[in-house]
């Protein structure tokens, strides 16, 4: 495959930061939008940017950019799959394996119709469910070379300069394949890549490039759970920032004796146990070697039901200021 993918994902985690109306009154916790860039190899944070809840991720998503070298590969959920973010890659020059968007219309029929791009073209009657990507050619079984025409209209959360700066299409591959495993919610994926060669770069194994990208779920469970990040203690902005960068660094310092672990016991470094490390670098005496961690059982097709076990307390939602709450009482 190509060099190390990245992969940006998108939680969403109750912390005190910035203000509203509501919650300057002292009734309601903020929530911000998080949004992470991980090394798919190693595990380790690649980059960390906060926004306001109500912030798109491909608003910044051009941010995350930055520490990728020309020729990484891109892996992301259909949430970053946008004309404007794929030609943004290209610039950079950067791949991408992201999942398709599910407004976006995809047919795999041979020479089949499509939307024109307008201008130069008038407008197709009857366009209604075709395509606006023009069909180039087949890579085999759901596989075909299309055209991409940019959008008329450029998108909010990129300024109108940069968006006439973007090439007026783009060459990209869409393909699809079956998920068959029993208990998956998921059964049909499809993708979009840079990468267009079928014979370097198989179905197969961008499927499974893609089906790795859960892992980063699993590191971000690591980080929300294990290392306390789901709410954060300080009140201030910039407060906010040190503990978020400070439990970056922390984690980023357990994947690496992870990593020294791995390369010892000559595993995965995803099969190495993240807790088991993290005990292990907070009670290690100074000066002594790294010794045998616990490694997992592959659980290859493992899935689990989404359900919650632990129950909420009975206690109704503050909705009022703590003071107002306290006269009402004092009323009784």
């Amino acid at each position: 495959m190509a060099p190390a993918a990245r992969c940006p994902i998108r939680p969403r985690c109750k912390r005190p930061l910035g203000s509203r109306e509501d919650n300057a009154q002292g009734a309601l916790f903020p929530v911000a939008h998080l949004l992470m860039l991980f090394h798919a190899g190693t595990g380790l944070v690649q980059k960390v940017l906060v926004a306001p809840l109500r912030t798109h991720d491909l608003k910044y998503a051009w941010q995350m950019h930055a520490p990728l070298a020309a020729g990484d590969v891109l892996v992301a959920d259909r949430g970053f799959c946008s004309y404007a973010h794929v030609a943004q890659l290209f610039q950079a020059g950067l791949h991408g394996v992201l999942r398709i968007h599910q407004r976006m219309i995809v047919d795999f029929r041979k020479g089949r119709m499509h939307v024109p791009p307008s201008p130069p073209f008038p407008k197709l009657k009857g366009a209604t469910g075709l395509p606006r990507s023009a069909w180039i050619k087949w890579l085999g079984h759901c596989d075909q070379l299309v055209e991409w025409y940019k959008p008329k209209r450029h998108p909010t959360w990129i300024s109108a300069e940069a968006y006439d700066a973007l090439p007026a299409s783009l060459l990209v591959r869409e393909l699809r394949y079956r998920i068959e495993q029993p208990g998956y919610r998921t059964r049909e994926v499809l993708l979009v890549t840079t990468l267009l060669d079928p014979h370097a770069y198989p179905i197969a194994e961008l499927a499974q490039l893609y089906f790795d990208r859960w892992q980063i779920e699993v590191n971000l469970r690591h980080l929300k759970q294990t290392l306390n990040l789901d709410v954060l203690r300080c009140k201030t902005l910039a407060g906010v920032h040190k503990e978020l960068m400070m439990i970056a660094l922390a984690y980023n310092l357990v994947r690496l004796v992870m990593l020294r672990a791995a390369q010892a016991q000559s595993v995965s470094v995803h099969r190495v146990s993240f807790i088991d490390a993290l005990r292990w670098l907070c009670h290690v005496p100074e000066g002594q070697a790294l010794c045998s961690l616990l490694v997992l059982p592959r659980r290859s097709g493992r899935f689990e039901p989404r359900v919650r076990k632990r129950r909420p307390k009975q206690y109704p939602l503050m909705k009022q200021p703590r003071a107002t709450l306290r006269k009402a009482l004092l009323q009784q």
